[in-house]
């Protein structure tokens, strides 16, 4: 295997992560993983060596996403309710469950624009400007958009406004 088919392999597992972080569907996830491989695969040549190779494969995986939302925007799939099933998960406990689904809430709520910052920089652990470069935005938008994210996170799960809830053992 290639130098760059070894390192490829090394950022499969964080693309796959922020895949599925950003979509919330497993098998959404893995086909947007697929065609951003294939597509930076297919385009090996204008990778650029000595350069940040897990940021251009961010802004490939932006990229192949934009597309795969405005196709989706422009032709909706219709699935019948009867070929979804009901599916039963047992917790491990409760507390982290609930926390879990709060966060995972928190983070569906967000605007698309927010939501993609904050993942890119904490799940993913980018640094600002390869932010920037991957979603191609300026950089001073990425301190933006994230500083939002988090207050809007950081409110929605600090439980303002509701009953304040005790913990009891």
């Amino acid at each position: 295997m290639s130098r760059f088919g070894t390192e490829l392999e090394v950022q499969i597992s964080s693309l796959r992560r922020y895949a599925r972080a950003l979509l919330r569907d497993k098998n959404d996830a893995d086909d947007l993983v697929q065609e951003s491989l294939a597509r930076a695969l297919s385009r090996a040549d204008r990778f650029k060596p000595g350069t940040n190779l897990r940021a251009w494969l961010f802004t490939i995986m932006h990229n192949v996403h934009v597309n795969q939302v405005r196709q989706k925007i422009s032709r909706p799939v219709e699935v019948p309710v009867e070929d979804h099933e009901m599916r039963l998960i047992t917790p491990a406990r409760q507390e982290t469950s609930i926390e879990l689904r709060d966060m995972s809430r928190a983070l569906a709520e967000l605007p698309e624009e927010q939501r993609q910052v904050l993942l890119l920089v904490a799940l993913e652990g980018l640094k600002y400007d390869e932010v920037a470069a991957a979603l191609r935005i300026p950089i001073g938008t990425v301190m933006s958009r994230l500083s939002r994210a988090r207050e809007a996170v950081r409110i929605k799960l600090s439980n303002e406004g509701g009953v304040p809830l005790r913990r009891v053992k």
